[in-house]
């Protein structure tokens, strides 16, 4: 359940100030506790039945993987999309036709090494030439993220670089890592914190030396013409699709389909598969 202060007016301000200052902002306690307990159950269902079938999981680098998963697995979706300030930022920087795009999870474990300085995708002209944000990727935590959990390590201010000229666009040349490490701000969300960055802010994981694993639940949304729905493929059944609100359904970009199916996920990222120097 959301918490009641989530029924109040959201403001935003601050939120997109630091969203375009830094690449990234949060707002803190945006679910309960018991909500979050089962978003972490239903990651983890999630990540344990796709990890078991080929192209289920995707490596993400040594002891991390990355799994796409359908919304009405995940028992909060509805709570989540709808969240005032989830569906406020969306309009706000993608604009009312905002189009979600994909759900999934990134689990690390024991052992995960530092992930290369990287983006998620390439940056198109609307972002390093007009400063205008296409795509963003909210994230929230299953467990309370301490030092030992491989946090996620981001160099704030870097969404408007250009990077044609990185591999595939997305990781800059190891020449650049001491600048980004000068930039860097390591980040300890609490269950039930959610915070929002831009895709192209430059970020990586870290290494994670807990026995505790840290499943992360990713929601991307595109502005219209992004394009990354091509990436993903989000499905749901008849059923589930009548049942949305009629805000999510306009905003939900998916296949409606009778029965579910294994997903197979098309947006692999090669350059972390391997783990890289800090």
């Amino acid at each position: 359940m959301i918490n009641v202060q989530e029924a109040q007016p959201v403001q935003l301000d601050a939120s997109l100030r630091a969203l375009n200052e830094d690449g990234i902002t949060a707002r803190k306690a945006a679910f309960s506790r018991e909500w979050v307990e089962a978003l972490r159950e239903d990651m983890m269902s999630a990540f344990w039945e796709a990890i078991q079938r080929p192209g289920g999981a995707v490596g993400r680098g040594p002891r991390r993987w990355y799994v796409e998963a359908h919304p009405q697995a995940i028992r909060g979706f509805v709570d989540l999309v709808t969240h005032p300030w989830v569906a406020g930022m969306c309009e706000a920087v993608l604009g009312p036709d905002y189009e979600i795009v994909e759900i999934g999870l990134d689990v690390p474990f024991q052992g995960a090494k530092y992930q290369p300085w990287h983006r998620d995708f390439p940056s198109p002209p609307e972002t390093h030439q007009g400063r205008r944000i296409t795509s963003l990727a909210f994230n929230l935590s299953g467990v309370d993220v301490t030092p030992d959990m491989g946090p996620l390590e981001v160099a704030h201010g870097t969404q408007w670089e250009e990077g044609r000229d990185w591999r595939n666009g997305m990781f800059p040349p190891a020449s650049e890592w001491p600048r980004y490490n000068a930039l860097k701000v390591r980040k300890f969300p609490q269950a039930g914190d959610v915070s929002c960055r831009s895709a192209l802010t430059i970020h990586r994981g870290t290494e994670h030396f807990s026995p505790i694993c840290r499943p992360v639940l990713v929601l991307g949304v595109d502005a219209p013409g992004a394009g990354h729905a091509a990436l993903h493929d989000i499905m749901v059944t008849r059923d589930f699709h009548d049942a949305l609100p009629a805000p999510v359904r306009e905003h939900l970009v998916c296949r409606v389909v009778d029965k579910l199916v294994p997903i197979t996920q098309k947006h692999q990222i090669e350059g972390l598969v391997m783990g890289a120097a800090p």
